[in-house]
């Protein structure tokens, strides 16, 4: 099989991998999660059949097809342990076909439960907020959100470092690792006495989260049977859908009881989920432990550059657009990406490879992913916001409003796959940004300050959670069919963290659209966070119109 034939299906596949990210997500977890059940097994065994080829028998993942070309250590964000899970699992494939399955069927049990705590983490703390905020004195919203800014930052900018950790130390530890780290922070969370606690608390429960997802799908395939690796795959991101759709909704209950429980009831469930992976997770040695140290110091300018452009804009409309502050953060966020852009130049190992972003359709792709997750990382806040603030709900009752629009995203998502095929993911893509625009703008036009769920919020959610199942798994798979198949983790890597900088930066516009929100003055504050939102969507179906299909399948920028 050539390397164009293993590019079209394995991008199928890797689509599959990239599903439990996110996110974070969060959000575009269930995206990619619903995307998988429909592609996985067929560009599975496409990349098995080029792995037997190269000698790497039951590897089950397209990346893994191409393991023997050089690509040790490219574990990248939630799709990252399947480059190195593969080597691995199929190092041991006779041996471990000979298991009972009901040891496939616990170490699933003990990674999901580590993996749900990460997803879930990423939804519940949007309904926590306007909670948290009383609690702390009526903290303003310019605070308050970086309790889920900072997270989303050190969450993207950690994942490749934290994967290559994980090839360097095994994934075992890795895994555990991470998980004592989330509980630790978690419960910190849970403690903080003000704002900037939680938020470093937050920071802290990035980097364990980080360290945890690389490792997760490593440690289900090297205990799968290589034929059940394809479920596996498929079972593994379906946890990110689930989180994503209980996510609003549990998070509500929890609050109802304290918002610190959003953040205490991590703490039981790593303990559980930490003694049972010390009796069940199986070791798994290192794989890469002469691979290159990753560009841990890129990874902190990365974050501390988003970080400022954050900050400046969160802070705009406090300190003025002109002030010296505001312009002072804006240059030095571009001082630090060019220092950013020329360690990942000249790094053994960077953060992001450059070379990636120059292939054609990739850089379209990815930057088609930012505008997006501006969108809808600011349509998730600004509808919390409005039925507690505004409308004067519950976190429970909020939860449950929000539920519609992820509920839709795995099922749209499975469908969105074959019509990109069929028509090309330009259109696919640009569809599902203007239905998802089309939400934005009827909410301009409907919202009111009388409660009315169903006249004047519900179809919203409904465009909005039809255009993120028609867009973001659509995205995904033309960004990662645009590499090589040694690149497909990688690729798959930098959409992801593309998604969070974007959701970071749409949570922080809104913060600046809206300001100070009160009493009746606050409609027309909303009613632009509305149209910007609508905006953003536009210009990513904009950009999304550039990826070309030419003769062939292939895909290019035009």
């Amino acid at each position: 099989m050539n390397d164009g034939s293993a590019a079209d299906n394995g991008t199928r596949d890797i689509t599959v991998a990239d599903g439990a990210a996110g996110d974070h997500g969060t959000r575009s977890t269930t995206v990619a999660d619903g995307a998988a059940g429909d592609h996985g097994t067929r560009s599975t065994t496409v990349a098995d059949g080029a792995a037997g080829d190269n000698g790497t028998r039951g590897t089950t993942v397209a990346d893994g097809a191409r393991g023997d070309h050089g690509t040790r250590g490219t574990t990248v964000a939630d799709g990252a342990a399947v480059d190195t899970a593969a080597r691995n699992a199929t190092a041991a494939d006779g041996a471990r076909d000979l298991r009972p399955p009901a040891r496939f069927g616990a170490v699933f049990a003990v990674v999901a439960a580590g993996i749900a705590m990460v997803n879930l983490d990423m939804f519940i703390v949007n309904v926590a907020l306007p909670s948290i905020g009383r609690a702390f004195g009526g903290a303003d919203l310019a605070s308050l959100s970086w309790v889920l800014n900072a997270y989303a930052i050190v969450f993207a900018a950690l994942l490749v470092p934290a994967g290559r950790a994980a090839d360097r130390i095994g994934r075992r530890a890795a895994f555990l690792a991470g998980i004592v780290v989330f509980a630790l922070a978690s419960a910190a969370c849970a403690a903080a006495p003000d704002v900037w606690v939680l938020v470093a608390a937050r920071v802290v429960q990035a980097a364990g989260g980080a360290l945890l997802m690389p490792a997760s799908l490593g440690l289900l395939l090297a205990a799968a049977p290589a034929a059940k690796r394809p479920g596996a795959i498929r079972a593994w991101t379906s946890v990110g859908g689930a989180a994503a759709a209980l996510g609003p909704v549990l998070g509500g209950a929890l609050v109802a009881v304290d918002w610190r429980w959003v953040f205490l009831v991590n703490v039981p469930v790593a303990a559980v989920a930490l003694l049972a992976s010390v009796r069940v997770l199986p070791p798994a040695p290192a794989v890469d432990k002469d691979a290159g140290r990753p560009d841990t110091v890129g990874a902190a300018v990365f974050t501390v550059a988003v970080g400022a452009l954050a900050l400046a804009l969160v802070r705009a409309d406090d300190w003025g657009w002109t002030s010296p502050r505001v312009l002072g953060l804006i240059v030095a966020a571009g001082l630090l990406f060019a220092v950013f852009a020329r360690r990942s130049a000249r790094h053994p190992v960077p953060v992001i490879e450059p070379h990636l972003l120059r292939l054609p359709a990739f850089g379209t792709a990815t930057g088609a992913n930012v505008l997006f997750g501006t969108a809808f990382g600011a349509m998730l806040l600004l509808v919390t916001l409005w039925c507690q603030d505004i409308w004067g709900w519950s976190a429970l009752r909020t939860g449950l409003a929000v539920a519609p629009g992820p509920l839709l995203v795995p099922f749209l998502a499975v469908g969105a796959g074959p019509l990109a095929r069929r028509l090309g993911p330009g259109p696919v893509a640009a569809a599902g940004c203007a239905i998802y625009a089309g939400g934005g703008v009827f909410w301009r036009l409907s919202l009111s300050l009388r409660p009315d769920y169903v006249a004047h919020m519900l179809p919203g959610m409904l465009m909005t959670g039809t255009g993120v199942g028609l867009t973001l798994p659509t995205l995904v798979s033309a960004a990662v069919s645009a590499v090589p198949p040694h690149r497909f983790a990688t690729g798959s890597g930098v959409v992801t963290m593309a998604r969070q900088v974007g959701i970071v930066l749409g949570v922080a516009i809104l913060v600046t659209v809206l300001g100070h929100p009160s009493g009746p003055g606050a409609l027309a504050g909303f009613q632009r966070a509305t149209v910007v939102i609508a905006a953003m969507a536009v210009s990513a179906g904009l950009a999304s119109l550039l990826l070309i299909r030419r003769r062939g399948g292939a895909l290019r920028s035009g």
